[in-house]
């Protein structure tokens, strides 16, 4: 497959938040069983496979099958992002690299933006949580576009927002097929770094296995 290089200095660099920037895929993931539980099903590894990355549309069409709840799949989505935002509240901590390439980020003058699926008001609260909530220049969540990930809409705005063009020369850091996907359509260069096991990234221009590796070191920092 060909590799996309982009100049040394990346006009900006985007990450997405849960399990990329932010272990909150644990969260989401204690939430999830609770939910499947009460419903007296079993959350099985599978499942977070299926759910990763995915919208809220998606994700309660999935619900609704699972539970064997016909038609309550916005009301699942509700229930289950009440339970998360609850969960959220018992900690949450940066991934391995995150502060560390945000700093070097943020020292250098690069633009920074984070690009997410969940909801704005969850994202800022991960974010506060952490203390990261001053170092993004714009923070973009796909209920905000016409349309989420896997569309390029989220990462296309995040790029109008900083004011830079949207093609290779901008970094986009996923965890997910779903953003990896929405990226690539947005043109930018991606690197993979999966967070649940299992997942794959084929459709990365670059893979990492954590944010300390070269591979993001050397296509971020000058």
């Amino acid at each position: 497959m060909m590799r996309l290089m982009p100049p040394r200095r990346p006009d900006a660099v985007l990450f997405d938040n849960d399990g990329l920037l932010l272990d909150t895929e644990s969260v989401w993931t204690r939430a999830e069983q609770d939910m499947f539980d009460a419903y007296g099903y079993e959350f099985t590894p599978e499942h977070k496979r299926e759910l990763i990355g995915k919208s809220g549309a998606i994700a309660s069409k999935l619900l609704e099958e699972w539970l064997e709840q016909d038609g309550r799949g916005v009301g699942l989505m509700a229930e289950l992002d009440q339970m998360v935002v609850a969960e959220l509240e018992h900690g949450v901590e940066a991934m391995v690299g995150a502060r560390d390439l945000l700093e070097r980020l943020q020292a250098q003058g690069t633009p920074i933006g984070l690009v997410s699926n969940s909801p704005l008001s969850f994202v800022e609260r991960s974010l506060a949580i952490v203390g990261f909530e001053a170092i993004f220049d714009t923070v973009v969540s796909g209920h905000e576009v016409a349309e989420p990930k896997p569309a390029p809409d989220p990462y296309l705005e995040a790029c109008r927002r900083l004011g830079v063009e949207a093609g290779p020369s901008v970094i986009a850091l996923e965890d997910s097929p779903t953003g990896v996907a929405a990226a690539r359509a947005a043109g930018l260069t991606v690197i993979g770094v999966p967070s649940v096991e299992g997942v794959e990234l084929a459709e990365a221009h670059h893979i990492a296995a954590t944010l300390l590796d070269a591979n993001v070191v050397e296509l971020t920092i000058v």
